[in-house]
């Protein structure tokens, strides 16, 4: 089991100083197939493109997103539709990647993969 399931996002107000890049490709190992991007402001994201049979499938996943994202406290941004959700984790206090991004990524994952 991946030891970031058992941990449990902690509330950022800023003042941490985000991941590197070295300290980003080390937590990614631990999170299956999640991309490291940037966006328009240059601020490190991950993102994963998830693939469902119709729009029911995509809906139902989002809500389970979100039941997770306010349980830890931590929300991603979320695109769906038929088909599909892509979804973009970041750390927005900090303008960075932090531990919370990959413990988020890896709770959505598991319950993709039930």
């Amino acid at each position: 089991m991946n030891d970031l399931l058992k941990k449990k996002c902690v509330p950022c107000e800023g003042g941490v100083i985000p991941f590197d890049i070295s300290e980003i490709h080390k937590y990614q190992k631990k999170v299956d197939g999640w991309d490291i991007k940037k966006n328009e402001q240059n601020i490190f994201l991950l993102e994963k493109n998830f693939k469902f049979k119709n729009f029911l499938e995509s809906e139902n996943f989002v809500q389970n997103v979100g039941k997770i994202a306010e349980a830890e406290d931590h929300h991603p941004d979320i695109h769906f539709g038929w088909g599909y959700a892509i979804i973009n984790i970041t750390t927005h206090a900090i303008e960075g990647l932090s531990e919370n991004d990959f413990i988020l990524a890896a709770k959505i994952d598991d319950i993709f993969n039930v």
